[in-house]
């Protein structure tokens, strides 16, 4: 029980930082009949409390990835905080009836989605999350009086869901210590493949310079993905790719925002917009010229020969 109380303190506290995840790739298979398999992530959520309150405690960065079975009513969520003690969580979601998801935990190391087993999880009734409206939410006194036995993981337990379009609103266990309205606001990752050319005199290459190095694997998701840009011998440039969807002017101005980003200090050295449903984006500062491609919706374009 102390283990879940310090989780759910950490997880209270935890500010945004960066997390390299595996990355599926992009589908639009349907999980029951509301949610899209993929990685949602509410990158936007912590990056706009950092914006308008730095000075409060800011909402953890978590990702959940949902990803289908070889049987329809199964999925697995596998829940990721990211914080200076990062903490993850796996659970089978059995969607039993229109009205009812039904988590389940894991007996043993369970076999990927294609080889899915439900013998190898064990439901947590208690924790069933009901209809409720457009929500499915648990009974959090019922689900309360079994977490103690689930452990710290219980902490990422999901106990209220909403999907809106590709939006997943989903309150977990550990929400609680934040207050009743806590929650995290997590948009499903669309990735985006392609190509970067980086000149080896970097931004005060000269003009002549044939010193280019090419990357044709470059591959960033929406929602602040980041890419570490190499030289061919496989070194550190120093400099790296982001990716995010971000709302500016108080919500009124929506983006797909590309930076080139210097590692020393985490300083965007400059960056390209286009509007959120954008299937295409790049950069040309000269030194470096990146272009990517949205990959559920067209092949890369193909890169220059500098």
């Amino acid at each position: 029980m102390k283990r879940l109380v310090v989780v759910i303190a950490t997880l209270a506290l935890a500010a945004c930082q960066n997390v390299n995840v595996r990355k599926p790739a992009s589908t639009t298979t349907r999980v029951g009949a509301q949610l899209a398999t993929g990685t949602y992530d509410n990158h936007e959520q912590v990056w706009r409390a950092r914006e308008t309150s730095p000075g409060a405690a800011q909402p953890p960065h978590v990702l959940i990835a949902i990803e289908a079975t070889n049987q329809a009513e199964w999925s697995i969520w596998r829940v990721h905080l990211d914080a200076a003690q990062p903490l993850d969580a796996i659970w089978a979601m059995r969607r039993t009836d229109a009205a009812t998801w039904t988590p389940h935990r894991a007996l043993a190391t369970p076999t990927p989605g294609a080889a899915f087993d439900a013998q190898q999880w064990t439901p947590l009734d208690a924790c069933a999350l009901r209809s409720v409206g457009t929500r499915f939410s648990a009974d959090l006194a019922a689900c309360t009086a079994i977490a103690p036995g689930i452990g710290a993981d219980a902490a990422l337990l999901p106990l209220d869901v909403e999907s809106e379009g590709e939006w997943l609103h989903v309150r977990l266990y550990a929400d609680q210590a934040r207050g009743a309205d806590a929650r995290e606001d997590a948009r499903l990752v669309r990735w985006f493949g392609g190509w970067a050319a980086l000149n080896g005199g970097g931004p005060k290459a000269d003009a002549g310079s044939r010193d280019w190095h090419m990357d044709r694997g470059v591959r960033l998701g929406s929602e602040g993905g980041r890419y570490p840009l190499r030289w061919r011998d496989g070194g550190a440039s120093g400099y790296s790719l982001t990716l995010e969807r971000l709302t500016y002017r108080e919500g009124n101005v929506p983006v797909l925002k590309l930076s080139v980003v210097d590692d020393r200090d985490g300083r965007a050295l400059a960056y390209a917009w286009a509007n959120p449903e954008a299937t295409r984006i790049g950069i040309n500062l000269g030194w470096a010229q990146i272009g990517l491609d949205r990959e559920d919706v067209a092949a890369s374009a193909p890169a220059p020969t500098p």
